[in-house]
């Protein structure tokens, strides 16, 4: 797992892409919008996606995350149970964030629809969360951790002569 701030920096990046990448192509599929929207639309939403994800994890939800994980009381020895309780801390608070944001996004593109906003609100949290916690747990988080450990961790780890 990261040790220095190049490193969280790195894996922090990779994690975004990875799951801004997936959940957009969820949330285009769940919405009907796939074909409809043009590939450049796409992209640019794309990338306002992956720099807004990764500023919020980077400096709000990854900090709160990791200040609840420490605090919570079980033992921190086994590195399955931290890295189990912080993904679940930040998926959590990603899909919460993340679901403003689409929320935000769709009352500017004029595509909200009837509901109030408060029950669209929790209908994107919903929909999100039960993508993104498995995608996370199953998926993306254990694919990151390996192409992390083997590209970037061992370039940082000196080899012994």
């Amino acid at each position: 797992m990261p040790t220095t701030r190049r490193e969280s920096f790195q894996f922090g990046v990779m994690m975004c892409f990875g799951m801004v990448v997936v959940m957009s192509v969820y949330n285009l599929t769940i919405n009907g919008l796939i074909g409809v929207v043009s590939l450049q639309a796409v992209l640019i939403q794309l990338m306002l996606s992956l720099v807004f994800a990764f500023l919020a994890e980077w400096f709000i939800v990854g900090p709160l995350a990791r200040k609840i994980t420490f605090s919570l009381p079980f033992t921190k020895v086994k590195k399955v149970y931290m890295i189990l309780t912080m993904s679940v801390c930040i998926v959590m608070g990603m899909v919460l964030v993340m679901s403003f944001y689409g929320l935000v996004t769709s009352i500017m593109a004029n595509t909200l629809g009837e509901q109030p906003l408060l029950y669209r609100y929790f209908s994107i949290v919903f929909k999100n969360l039960i993508f993104a916690l498995p995608l996370q747990l199953l998926v993306m988080g254990p694919l990151v951790r390996f192409v992390f450990i083997k590209f970037v961790k061992t370039t940082s780890v000196q080899q012994p002569v």
